[in-house]
């Protein structure tokens, strides 16, 4: 175990919020591994970078020798998460919250080492929870204390509808702080509300109540909403490397401290040491890209992410052929050689025939990496690498 005080500043890295900060301090000093919970309901099978924000968290609390529960709310994900909705969420199927489950487990992984990492399903005690229990439950709130959500206000302010069943969303995630005994609990600046939930419900049962940690809601790409998949400004763990590279780069500049902050493994002194090269003239674009790296090595390996700049569709600033590139064959029909700009429209390489013979006549066309003359033909029976502009390019096949 650390030092309570190095432990401390490793906790804090990144959080919004502890509550309450004291508490969290004399559970350290307790020198005991602490159970340490953060519950996912399984909304859809895939995760991006939004999502590790909370599971580096708990990795770092691995670190620290604390025991990591990783909640999967089957049976909360069938009720449906009304945080930051405007209207009730359509609960999930039982099939589909074990179809995404079994993914998040195999996600989670790649971040959280699985020998510290017990992994869990509120179903377990849900199911097992009789109506009598769930009203005694349901007794420990008022609905005026429910309606200080800031969501459930704005929609009954706005005459939008709240189903019952979705006040029990908070008691149902605290009351899975009862069943875990749970030291401290994780979650999103979202989750606040329901995460005192824990503490309150867990004093009712005669527990020393939680410690509550809010980790920030990352920002996608866009650099003002949040991650998102229905937003397109997000970057998913099972993206392919080129494409989580290309993504990474595309961030704003604004944004790259607080991505290597939340997202990144470099203790903090290595991080301030880039951000000063930036300050002394170093191209962000390089900085964006060690970031990219260590994210890819981390899903995908070292050896992708030492290749993952050469996927086709980045702008390859190294000079670098793709090594996925498109494949095309092309008919001769009849004839020994074709005119490159036809080539060019034919494969899509060009929007139309008038960008193909532009881009010839101001040489920015390369065949086999020589760049092509604006009368260039092409013999049938050959394979060419075809470049047209910085971005586009094709392994051609000009078949007799």
């Amino acid at each position: 175990m650390s030092s309570v005080a190095d432990a401390l500043a490793l906790i804090k890295r990144g959080a919004n919020e502890i509550l309450v900060e004291e508490e969290l301090v004399r559970k350290l000093e307790q020198n005991r591994p602490l159970r340490i919970k953060a519950g996912f309901d399984p909304t859809a099978p895939d995760l991006h970078l939004g999502h590790t924000v909370l599971i580096n968290k708990l990795r770092q609390f691995q670190q620290l020798g604390h025991e990591v529960i990783f909640l999967i709310g089957d049976f909360t994900g069938r009720i449906g998460d009304p945080t930051g909705k405007n209207v009730t969420r359509k609960p999930l199927s039982e099939d589909d919250v074990l179809a995404n489950a079994a993914t998040y487990k195999e996600q989670v992984f790649k971040i959280l080492d699985p020998a510290k990492t017990r992994v869990a399903f509120n179903s377990e005690w849900m199911n097992q929870l009789s109506a009598a229990q769930m009203i005694e439950l349901a007794a420990q709130t008022t609905v005026a204390r429910m309606l200080e959500r800031d969501d459930f206000e704005k929609r009954y302010q706005g005459q939008q509808p709240i189903a019952i069943h979705e006040f029990l969303y908070p008691l149902v995630q605290g009351y899975d702080s009862v069943a875990l005994q749970a030291d401290v609990e994780l979650g999103g600046t979202d989750q606040k509300f329901n995460l005192l939930m824990g503490r309150e419900l867990q004093k009712h049962f005669g527990q020393e109540p939680q410690v509550v940690l809010t980790m920030p809601i990352l920002e996608g790409l866009d650099g003002v909403q949040k991650m998102s998949k229905s937003l397109g400004n997000y970057v998913g763990i099972n993206d392919k490397p080129g494409e989580m590279f290309t993504k990474l780069l595309s961030m704003p500049d604004a944004l790259i401290w607080r991505y290597f902050e939340l997202l990144s493994f470099k203790p903090m002194e290595e991080i301030q040491a880039l951000q000063a090269d930036v300050e002394q003239g170093a191209n962000p674009r390089d900085i964006k890209a060690i970031l990219a790296r260590e994210l890819i090595a981390r899903f995908h390996g070292e050896e992708a992410a030492a290749n993952a700049h050469k996927s086709a569709g980045n702008r390859l600033a190294e000079g670098e052929i793709p090594e996925d590139l498109p494949e095309v064959t092309l008919e001769a029909e009849g004839q020994n050689e074709l005119p490159l700009a036809s080539i060019l429209n034919r494969a899509d390489l060009a929007n139309n025939g008038a960008q193909a013979k532009d881009m010839l006549n101001n040489g920015r066309v390369k065949v086999d990496q020589a760049v092509a003359d604006k009368g260039a033909m092409l013999t049938a029976g050959k394979t060419y690498l075809i470049q047209a502009g910085k971005k586009r390019f094709a392994r051609v096949h000009i078949k007799p």
